[in-house]
């Protein structure tokens, strides 16, 4: 017993010489309390609204930009018309200085050739009034003198014509310039909003491993224990009616039992969401060619890939996987849980009006008629995807359906 307390004391004396020589504790720092990790949670909140207005400007300022560089290339379009115009003018005047020219050219000759007659025999073999005789001089000349002034006004017309094409020939200059100029601050917006983007990223990132570690520190990650006790937690959570998420579910997986019988190849599904898919499958740790999701549909045009209880495709799933993990605690969310897959259905009815009471005023997708139903319809109608199907089926089944949760 001495010698166990001799060896305590010995450790003790030791790890007080090392924290003291070197000042640093062989114990784990404090965490983090639950008020530590709401307080960063709230900056990063703030930190995240500020990211979302300044995407929100940036993607403002790209609509303008866009808007400027359209407008300048339909300016360049109507100069370089202009241009084309100027060009057939100037060709067109060219042609006709080149056919008066022979005109003019002809009748020097035949006046040329008319001066060389004798004069003298003209007269003698003349019998008529002399100011006949000197008719055709006189009138050739007087063509000569209008062809002149024709050449003269075609010289003025080319001058003008080429004026007005150097004139729109600099007019394309500036233009094409201040079109090079807007396309390179094009890029670099698109360049500010990838970053922008970026940071909301990092920013929702941490707030859900904030959230997750606030859930777990309070007790808050939460697996339901069956189907009825995710929808409890998930109407709960979100004021989604318990009944219609019943609904919903039992037509889009038959409450969890049907979640896919084809792997990614057999969902035909797009090349972006095939990355997203894998995303999620690296981050879960699980193989992505191993996993099952909807088949690609036989009655209608479309792909498949949806993915466990709630049928989400993997992009939807990307956007809504922050809220997911702050509601269930679960990060990152498993689309394949029970508790993550009603959270996320809960969570998208939401967005969509679910929660909202009375009515709202739609176009139908049938007859493109005005008609009002209830935000519970407008938000599975929104689920499944506008249709005339999602109002007069899918969205009243789901309602028929939805007083069956009490039984369960």
């Amino acid at each position: 017993m001495r010698k166990q307390r001799k060896k305590i004391l010995t450790f003790l004396v030791i790890t007080f010489f090392i924290t003291s020589f070197f000042g640093f504790s062989v114990y784990p720092a404090h965490a983090d309390t639950a008020s530590d990790i709401k307080d960063k949670i709230e900056k990063l909140n703030k930190k995240l609204k500020e990211a979302q207005q300044e995407l929100a400007t940036e993607q403002s300022q790209l609509y303008k930009n866009k808007a400027q560089i359209s407008i300048t290339q339909t300016l360049l379009k109507e100069i370089q018309a202009d241009i084309a115009r100027s060009e057939e003018e100037l060709n067109n005047l060219n042609n006709r200085a080149e056919l008066n020219k022979k005109i003019l050219s002809e009748y020097i000759r035949q006046m040329y050739y008319a001066n060389q007659d004798n004069p003298v025999i003209s007269l003698a073999v003349f019998d008529g009034n002399m100011s006949d005789l000197t008719w055709g001089f006189d009138s050739m000349a007087g063509i000569k003198t209008k062809i002149s002034d024709v050449l003269q006004e075609i010289n003025d017309a080319k001058g003008e014509t080429e004026e007005a094409k150097a004139l729109l020939a600099s007019q394309k200059q500036k233009n094409q310039k201040a079109l090079e100029s807007q396309q390179v601050q094009q890029a670099a917006i698109v360049d500010d909003i990838e970053e922008t983007q970026s940071t909301l990223a990092e920013i929702q990132k941490k707030m859900s491993e904030l959230q997750s570690d606030l859930n777990k520190l309070l007790g808050g990650s939460y697996d339901a224990k069956d189907v009825k006790d995710a929808i409890k937690f998930a109407s709960k959570k979100t004021g989604v009616r318990a009944g219609f998420l019943f609904g919903m579910l039992s037509v889009e997986s038959r409450l969890g039992a049907s979640v896919g019988g084809c792997d990614y190849k057999g969902s035909k599904m797009s090349s972006a969401r095939l990355t997203i898919f894998k995303n999620i499958a690296e981050e879960l740790d699980l193989d992505y060619k191993k996993l099952k999701v909807s088949c690609a549909p036989k009655s209608y045009k479309g792909t498949g890939g949806a993915m466990g209880a709630a049928q989400f495709m993997s992009d939807t799933w990307w956007g809504y996987k922050s809220k997911i993990a702050s509601a269930t605690g679960h990060n990152p969310p498993n689309p394949w849980n029970l508790t993550d897959g009603v959270m996320a259905m809960a969570l998208k009815l939401k967005n969509d009006g679910a929660t909202e009471s009375g009515k709202v005023r739609i176009t139908s997708p049938c007859d493109k008629k005005k008609i009002s139903v209830k935000w519970e319809v407008y938000a599975s109608m929104k689920y499944l995807g506008w249709s005339c199907y999602g109002l007069t089926n899918y969205s009243k089944t789901i309602q028929s359906l939805s007083g069956n949760y009490d039984k369960l």
